[in-house]
């Protein structure tokens, strides 16, 4: 399974539109390409950053649907005043694993990493071994997905939680993990962001 993820800045007080116009006109649009199986949304409703992923039954599958979403991304950038150059990633979807459905105010908690490429399997290894119990036992956990690039050696975890109390009352657990990731996977973590997830229509098999 692949994901392509699409990150924008958009106008904080359009966020809400933004959702709507992705769930009314994207989505549907999207889950009649050929192998597509999901489209998820994640915002920062203070700063406008807008992060929509889209999943693939395989790589080909998501660069041959390329041409059909370039309007639809350009569309929603002119529509909700995004600013800058969308920011576009491939991945491998290395794992997903969900323990209980969200609800409305579910939030996620993103983690963006790098590390030798030539290490991604041990990393991700110790991931599913080590680091995915420790998450699971945080209070109000959801679900969790590592999204990986082996060839630049980056990758993406996100933990989704069922309220922003949750959040809030994770933090703490959340940094001592990923203290622990950056000592027994040697990996730099390059980003960590808290958001509203606004859109779940994923269709993506178990991969643990």
């Amino acid at each position: 399974m692949y994901a392509r993820s699409t990150t924008l800045m958009c106008d904080p007080a359009r966020i809400d539109e933004a959702t709507a116009y992705m769930s009314d006109e994207v989505w549907p649009a999207m889950r009649d390409m050929d192998g597509c199986v999901g489209l998820s949304m994640m915002c920062d409703r203070e700063s406008g950053r807008c992060i929509a992923t889209s999943a693939w039954r395989d790589r080909m599958a998501m660069q041959a649907s390329a041409e059909r979403v370039h309007p639809m991304r350009e569309r929603m950038m002119e529509r909700f005043g995004a600013t800058g150059d969308p920011e576009v990633q491939e991945w491998e979807i290395a794992v997903l694993h969900r323990e209980h459905t969200t609800g409305d105010g579910a939030c996620c908690r993103v983690t963006w990493s790098r590390a030798d490429p030539g290490r991604i399997d041990e990393v991700l290894d110790i991931y599913r071994t080590r680091t995915m119990p420790r998450i699971q036992e945080m209070p109000g956990f959801c679900s969790l997905s590592l999204l990986v690039d082996r060839e630049g050696g980056r990758a993406v975890g996100t933990v989704v939680l069922e309220s922003r109390s949750a959040m809030e009352q994770t933090r703490e657990q959340a940094r001592m993990v990923r203290e622990q990731a950056v000592q027994s996977m040697g990996i730099d973590i390059v980003d960590v962001a808290e958001m509203d997830l606004v859109l779940a229509h994923l269709r993506v098999p178990e991969t643990v």
